[in-house]
């Protein structure tokens, strides 16, 4: 879908949630904590959520569509995928080079 992917492509991180999301509020904690300037969508409070929505849950391979996070234009994943990655150390090197972190 085209708006998912312009949407994605508008800063170096970009994450799609829900409002009431506990999940979506962790992950952004996360980025936040770790100094990341995300664009934050809350889909439950965007006129085209449920068409975004749709079309995360198809990348998502039928997941949970939220939280979703692209990190350089591209599909990271959920939850689990982005603590797997900060867990591993490959989550600060990986937003370094999209350049939403300096050193």
């Amino acid at each position: 879908m085209d708006r998912v992917a312009k949407l994605a492509s508008e800063r170096a991180v970009v994450v799609f949630t829900a409002s009431e999301c506990g999940m979506c509020h962790a992950v952004t904690s996360l980025l936040g904590n770790l100094g990341v300037n995300a664009a934050v969508y809350e889909l439950d409070r965007n006129p085209r959520g449920r068409e975004i929505e749709r079309e995360l849950a198809r990348r998502l391979g039928g997941g949970p569509s939220v939280p979703a996070v692209f990190v350089g234009g591209n599909l990271v994943g959920g939850t689990n995928r982005v603590m797997a990655l900060h867990l591993d150390g490959e989550l600060v090197p990986m937003l370094m080079s999209a350049g939403a972190l300096w050193v």
